[in-house]
């Protein structure tokens, strides 16, 4: 399954720090919960989502539920919390591992259906939502490439590019898989 994380951030001041906060104790702290297989950080190139996205390859819901990821980090916003806003969890199902989105590629949203990214000559992945908001209730995700040229402009309402922000972190023995 595909736990997804999204959110803003309203303090410019301290933005930086958050940010290398959630890169680099967060994720490598969540990857080592028994049930999340990869985890990535992903950044909006435009406006129109929240610009950070967190895609994480889990087992399913219980592994939120548990206390090891409580423990872990799952939740653990208190230091920041007051300048998180647009934030939204979701758990989808359709997709077992999230792809891994190398430096110099793109990640892809859609949540208005496939044929805006086939038509960018992309190879979508659907996912549903099944827990956390639902919503959007389905999703689709392709790895693009290369840059649009037009800083995304072209890009349909409702698809949203992403640039990697970490490489996919894998849980120790599952490298192979998220290939």
């Amino acid at each position: 399954m595909i736990y997804t994380v999204e959110c803003s951030f309203a303090d410019p001041v301290s933005e930086a720090e958050w940010n290398d906060f959630y890169s680099l104790e967060k994720l490598p702290a969540l990857i080592s919960v028994k049930g999340f297989h990869t985890s990535q950080r992903f950044k909006a190139l435009r406006t129109g989502c929240p610009v950070y996205l967190a895609i994480h390859s889990i087992d399913g819901l219980e592994v939120l539920q548990g206390s090891e990821y409580r423990q872990k980090g799952g939740g653990n916003f208190a230091r920041w919390q007051q300048h998180i806003t647009d934030w939204h969890r979701n758990l989808y199902a359709g997709l077992d591992r999230a792809p891994a989105i190398g430096a110099g590629d793109y990640l892809a949203v859609s949540a208005i259906g496939p044929e805006p990214l086939i038509d960018m000559g992309l190879a979508p992945c659907q996912m549903q939502a099944v827990a956390l908001e639902r919503f959007p209730a389905q999703r689709w995700l392709a790895r693009l490439d290369h840059p649009i040229d037009d800083g995304g402009s072209a890009l349909s309402k409702g698809i949203h590019l992403y640039a990697p922000m970490t490489e996919q972190l894998t849980r120790s023995g599952d490298a192979a898989l998220a290939r």
